[in-house]
């Protein structure tokens, strides 16, 4: 089986090239390696596989659809899973016509492909940024998802409906994943719980955005690659699941977690709320037990001491 996996050299994408190869599959990563954050970690995160024969990159722009189209037509792809987008909250309100020409526009190129070359599964990343300020919790798929406040959330919600159209016209199955603050090993630099990290060891101050009561479903990316993995094995006609923890953490909690986990105490700078941020992330995954037998196995304790770990080891 051949895979196309967009994204694929970031920190959710390098941990699923693993399970793929893993399972002796062709994996194709596109990644354009932008400079949102230091292109040279993701450098690092593929060193993992680039000598594998079953293991290609091709680096490049998903809203390039000439690109793509060469790697449509070069590669028979059998599943494609749609990783990339340009992520944050808070840059995509200062720049939102980026974040539509890359999430939008991007996304319905590799629909456009994947329908015009028989791909037989589609999965895309969305986000639990599409539920806005939902004053339901926890969070559930058939929660409505018109009031985003963000452009970065408003891309996604496009995204998940353009990945509707083409199951409804053309009966490529798809999937839609919403991840919920996903943390671990390879998380990008500019994420709360990798910025705070560094801070603490550094000893400079935390910006801490609030008074430390909003609250996230903090999830494992081990538990986050299973349930991708689940919904590429069940292929559903379409589906939209949920992949959290199902269970919150205040930013409070967290920075204390973190002390614990790093041994040293953290400088906090107050700073209003920012623009775009919700109170609280809440994963409802009823439907995911359920369909996908996804069941998260990572606390935040566990998992802040595992993602500790491997920063020490880091440049």
């Amino acid at each position: 089986m051949k895979v196309l996996l967009t994204g694929g050299a970031g920190f959710i994408g390098s941990h699923l090239t693993a399970q793929l190869l893993g399972r002796g599959y062709d994996v194709c990563c596109v990644d354009n390696f932008n400079t949102y954050y230091d292109p040279s970690i993701k450098r690092r995160n593929i060193q993992l596989f680039i000598e594998n024969p079953q293991y290609t990159l091709y680096e490049g722009n998903i809203v390039d659809f000439q690109f793509l189209e060469s790697i449509f037509k070069k590669e028979k792809f059998d599943r494609v899973i749609h990783l990339a987008a340009r992520a944050g909250v808070r840059p995509s309100i200062t720049d939102p016509d980026l974040y539509n020409r890359v999430n939008v526009i991007g996304t319905t190129n590799l629909l456009n492909l994947s329908k015009a070359t028989g791909v037989e599964q589609f999965i895309f990343g969305s986000s639990s940024s599409v539920y806005g300020v939902n004053s339901k919790v926890p969070f559930s798929e058939d929660d409505s998802i018109d009031k985003p406040i963000s452009p970065y959330a408003a891309t996604k919600i496009a995204g998940e409906m353009l990945c509707h159209v083409y199951h409804y016209l053309y009966g490529l199955h798809i999937t839609s994943l919403r991840f919920f603050t996903v943390y671990g090993p390879r998380q990008r630099p500019e994420m709360a719980i990798h910025k705070f990290a560094r801070a603490i060891m550094d000893g400079t101050p935390i910006p801490v955005f609030g008074d430390g009561s909003s609250r996230r479903d903090y999830t494992f990316v081990d538990d986050i690659v299973a349930g991708i993995m689940a919904s590429f094995d069940k292929n559903y006609a379409y589906e939209v699941f949920n992949l959290g923890n199902s269970n919150t953490v205040s930013l409070a909690e967290l920075i204390e977690t973190l002390e614990t986990a790093i041994g040293k105490k953290a400088v906090i700078s107050r700073m209003e709320n920012q623009p775009g941020d919700v109170p609280i992330t809440y994963a409802n995954i009823d439907k995911a037990r359920t369909k996908l037998g996804f069941e998260p196995r990572t606390g935040i304790k566990e998992g802040i001491t595992r993602f500790v770990e491997w920063l020490r080891e880091q440049p």
